[in-house]
């Protein structure tokens, strides 16, 4: 039994490494890439009609010298008229930062709540504001942020004309 294991082992690895031999040259071989037809670009290039815009005409038209000036739009409105200022409350949560940390915290919430805000930065330190007609969405907000140890307080928007 050792005689024929002696002798089948080397005859199943010369075996193997002829077969692997045989499909590497196969794989290999010359005559595969001549009938290959070579590979071609085709693209079409769409070309777009320039769009017929009214100030392109006074762009192009030239009258003794002079050309119009086509950046320029003159637009009358008539101020007599008393504007009503509409009588809606906006609220303002401000919330002081401390550190990078809470920042992140909050802007994370804020994708949530779907409610854009202003960050303002001085000397004193990072204080981020959210200006919204809706108190409730704020409210939630700040109890959302006491999750995170963020203080933070609403208050009505007063503008200062």
């Amino acid at each position: 039994m050792r005689k024929i294991l002696k002798w089948l082992t080397p005859l199943i690895a010369g075996g193997v490494a002829v077969f692997i031999g045989l499909f590497l040259i196969s794989i290999n071989s010359n005559d595969a890439s001549h009938k290959l037809a070579p590979l071609e670009h085709k693209s079409k290039v769409s070309v777009k009609e320039p769009e017929k815009v009214w100030l392109n005409h006074f762009s192009k038209t030239e009258k003794l010298g002079y050309f119009y000036p086509v950046n320029e739009v003159l637009i009358q409105v008539d101020l007599n008229e008393k504007i009503v200022a509409t009588s809606t409350t906006i609220y303002k949560l401000s919330a002081p930062l401390l550190d990078p940390y809470q920042l992140f915290c909050l802007k994370e919430e804020l994708k949530q709540h779907q409610l854009k805000y202003y960050l303002k930065k001085d000397k004193s330190g990072s204080e981020l504001l959210i200006y919204s007609k809706e108190i409730e969405k704020l409210n939630s907000l700040v109890e959302v942020l006491k999750n995170y140890q963020i203080s933070a307080s609403v208050g009505l928007y007063k503008e200062d004309i």
